[in-house]
């Protein structure tokens, strides 16, 4: 049983021996170290390791968790009007409600130093391509009595 055992854990530590080997050569970008024998090989990865360990950091600007929730909002919004402007049979006015009211709230995050914005005071789309929709309805000035707002686009 013992013999077996050994044989086992040799195996396993030939295979993680391997790994090490394949991660510290796509690292380096240096097959030399595939060459070397078990002992080389483990010198030169200790050493590769303590290199990096010493290197300062490169670090990114911490990305402002609003910003990051923003740049998701829009991922998803952009998504939704893709999916809708895609859907066989879509309700034009569903449609131009929901990338209303999804613009609407990117504009009051956006603006998060104002007070919050009324769905009332956001006005519908200009455009027939500012939210994926179409639509041979012509919106008066005189239908909405709320001041216009910047009109919102997904993109």
């Amino acid at each position: 049983k013992k013999p077996q055992l050994e044989r086992e854990r040799r195996a396993r530590i030939n295979k993680c021996l391997d790994s090490l080997k394949e991660f510290v050569a796509e690292f380096q970008g240096n097959d030399s170290i595939l060459h070397m024998d078990k002992a080389e090989m483990l010198e030169n990865a200790v050493s590769f390791i303590k290199t990096q360990v010493g290197k300062p950091k490169i670090t990114t600007p911490p990305q402002i968790p609003m910003d990051s929730f923003r740049h998701g909002y829009m991922n998803a919004v952009n998504e939704v009007s893709r999916v809708m402007a895609a859907t066989p049979g879509m309700n034009v006015q569903l449609g131009k409600a929901v990338m209303i009211h999804l613009g609407c709230e990117y504009n009051r995050l956006s603006e998060a130093t104002k007070p919050v914005q009324n769905t009332e005071m956001c006005s519908a789309p200009m455009s027939p391509a500012s939210s994926g929709y179409h639509s041979d309805e012509d919106i008066s000035p005189a239908a909405s009595p709320a001041p216009p707002t910047p009109v919102w686009r997904p993109w």
